[in-house]
């Protein structure tokens, strides 16, 4: 069967010249080297490179034979011959002396694929030069390029012997945050965006300390991406308005990208920094919760979709309310802190958030939640797992109780800020009914028996016989009455 790349089989049959365990020829892999080499010497770029500065095309046929190291360079004992004879410094050249954005592309990705191997990587990442040249092709104006080298960055930042070489690089490379920042909120390309957004997610996940530098940074000009060499000054970025551009352009194309971007919201939220720079931002935040709001109100969980749905959409759904929690909360305790000191009006009031299609998309997301519940049992009775199923399904069970924790925190809290013009919008417009209010109480019961208790009392004003049906159904707060 033939291979890809097809490997150089005439000089490869020559004894002791194959590659590792591999049918791959070193005397044609050094010759592609030292081709390289002779494709960046002075003496042949400088007559292929105009006065101006533009940029050249890369040779067909040497595009052809270096896309082919590039697939084999997803080999190991390619990757090792390719260590073994200074690839990386020779890719380095490139970097430094190439106007061709092709050749660039394609050398990121050669030692993105050795960076797979774990003593390459530790290699290539403790090459200081060589460290600071990849960060700085995130500055690159290429959309090959950059994809790469975010590939590139997040292969090592997910091996966990360099990883904290990378994140102090990183931190202390303020041009990185520019240079990111700008891509989330100018580029089009979907693919580069959820790599970038891995890059970012990993960076937060791995150390606070970047993550609220990251949340500061802003207040000052900085230099980016420029097609020359001279430096183009960007505007300044804040973090937050950057990821919610990102997710807009993501969200209808790719939802594991849309995931990641709402898991960086969601890691923004676990510092006080974070949630200031969502909800005090010029609009207070109104950007951010309308876009969330829009997403489990419109496009996550819908009353046509199965109730299996929660299972694929979990991660996202738990991320995206986890934010709106934390948004509420805090804007809640800011309207109350303005009401006691003034009577002004606040761009972004949390009444904003008392919507009741929200409260709906909240028990519709507990109803199927018991629905997968109940499935899952089902299930287990027909017939008998292996452990490796068991593990699964304690596993999706673990995301699937976080998923029901986040939502039911935001539930109680905004059940308990409801007043009875809300509650009788909520009856009015079907949202709150005996079925959609047992299922509430079902899950807020006991732990949020305070929010349910004050719900009740609002709700007898608004419907005295629901009320008194629920609390034929929940003896636990008749008791307590």
């Amino acid at each position: 069967m033939d291979r890809n790349p097809s490997p150089p089989s005439s000089e490869a049959e020559e004894e002791g010249d194959a590659v590792g365990n591999t049918v791959y020829s070193k005397h044609w892999l050094f010759s592609i080297l030292t081709r390289l080499i002779e494709v960046i010497s002075p003496e042949k770029t400088e007559p292929a490179v105009s006065p101006e500065g533009i940029q050249t095309e890369l040779d067909e046929e040497m595009e052809n034979d270096i896309c082919k190291v590039w697939d084999m360079s997803m080999d190991e004992d390619v990757a090792l011959f390719l260590q073994e004879f200074n690839a990386p410094d020779i890719f380095m050249g490139v970097f430094a002396k190439s106007k061709c954005p092709r050749l660039t592309e394609i050398c990121v990705g050669i030692l993105g694929n050795m960076a797979c191997f774990q003593d390459i990587c530790m290699s290539i990442s403790k090459d200081e030069n060589l460290g600071q040249v990849l960060l700085q092709r995130l500055c690159d104006s290429d959309s090959p390029t950059l994809l790469e080298t975010s590939r590139l960055l997040l292969t090592c930042l997910s091996q966990p012997e360099v990883a904290n070489v990378w994140v102090e690089r990183i931190r202390e490379n303020p041009s990185v945050y520019d240079c990111v920042c700008f891509i989330m909120s100018s580029s089009t390309n979907v693919e580069l965006l959820v790599k970038v957004g891995e890059v970012v997610d990993k960076l937060f996940d791995l150390d606070e300390e970047l993550m609220l530098n990251w949340i500061k940074s802003g207040t000052c000009r900085s230099v980016g991406p420029s097609v020359d060499d001279s430096p183009e000054e960007l505007p300044d970025f804040k973090i937050v308005p950057c990821i919610l551009e990102a997710a807009k352009q993501v969200r209808s194309d790719n939802p594991e990208g849309l995931d990641v971007y709402m898991h960086i919201l969601q890691l923004l939220t676990t510092v006080d920094e974070g949630i200031q720079a969502i909800v005090q931002a010029p609009d207070g935040g109104k950007e951010t919760w309308s876009l969330l709001y829009d997403l489990v109100c419109h496009e996550l969980c819908q009353p046509d979709d199965p109730p299996i749905i929660v299972q694929e959409q979990k991660t996202v759904l738990a991320s995206i309310l986890s934010v709106l929690s934390a948004m509420f909360a805090s804007q809640t305790e800011q309207e109350y802190t303005k009401i006691r000191k003034s009577n002004v009006e606040v761009p972004f009031s949390y009444y904003f958030m008392l919507d009741m299609p929200l409260i709906g998309s909240l028990i519709r997301i507990l109803q199927y939640m018991e629905g997968c519940g109940k499935r899952a049992v089902d299930t287990s009775k027909e017939s008998e797992q292996e452990e490796t199923g068991r593990a699964d399904i304690n596993e999706e069970d673990f995301h699937l109780k976080i998923l029901k924790d986040i939502c039911c925190e935001l539930l109680s809290n905004m059940l308990q800020e409801l007043t009875k013009e809300n509650t009788l919008e909520g009856l009015h417009q079907g949202y709150l009914n005996e079925q959609t209010c047992s299922c509430a109480f079902q899950n807020l019961l006991p732990l949020y028996f305070a929010s349910v208790e004050g719900f009740l009392e609002v709700l007898r004003e608004a419907d005295q016989t629901l009320a008194d049906n629920l609390e034929k159904r929940f003896p636990s707060l008749k008791v307590h009455a």
